[in-house]
């Protein structure tokens, strides 16, 4: 089985495969294979026409049985927009199941919710912690750079991927409703592929 994302960013492009891949390990769903990301522009995955067009690109990788959308919310309302870009995507996919996330406000919100776990990568100082929001600041990305030892600068295409590999996960799900989403949205994706792990998500996420 394939997954096919779509997203925005070049940090993205690296980092969500491999969170993607972490929750299918969470799963034991071993057998599904995340395709390399199409990127496109934020303003392309907000239009209708273009939106579909990507949707439509995305179903033509051999093997796509699934397709995960995901990109910034940035001061849009999540609740309010994800929605109509689902619906307008589920029209182009067909039959295939399609899925849209948008992490609120950035996905360096998600970093920041599991900030302990990351200690000692990429200059986070020993003693960084959460906000008590993380899905709150507009600027995700400087709230890592300031968790960081001084002269280290955060790097979405340095930095994203290498924190997203350690990120605990049960973290984000609890901190982040859009990360919850996203997590609700890749079991859509395991049983369309056949997979029915139980319970999903892990029970101990919700603790």
């Amino acid at each position: 089985m394939i997954v096919q994302p779509i997203v925005e960013g070049q940090g993205e492009a690296s980092a969500f495969p491999l969170l993607l891949r972490r929750l299918a390990a969470e799963a034991g769903a071993w057998d599904i294979q995340i395709a390399r990301p199409h990127r496109r522009r934020r303003i392309q995955l907000v239009q209708k026409d273009s939106l579909q067009t990507a949707v439509r690109v995305a179903r033509l990788t051999p093997g796509c049985a699934s397709i995960l959308v995901l990109f910034d919310a940035d001061d849009d309302c999540p609740k309010d927009l994800a929605p109509r870009l689902e619906g307008w995507a589920r029209e182009a996919a067909g039959t295939l199941p399609c899925h849209v996330v948008m992490a609120n406000r950035e996905y360096e919100a998600w970093l920041l919710a599991s900030i302990e776990s990351l200690r000692g990568t990429c200059g986070i100082r020993d003693d960084a912690s959460s906000p008590p929001d993380p899905e709150t600041p507009r600027d995700a990305k400087g709230e890592l750079d300031a968790r960081m030892h001084k002269g280290n600068t955060y790097s979405p295409t340095v930095d994203q991927a290498k924190l997203t590999a350690k990120a605990d996960l049960a973290s984000a799900y609890r901190a982040c409703r859009s990360f919850r989403k996203l997590v609700r949205a890749f079991g859509g994706v395991l049983q369309a592929g056949g997979f029915h792990p139980d319970p999903w998500p892990p029970a101990e996420w919700s603790a």
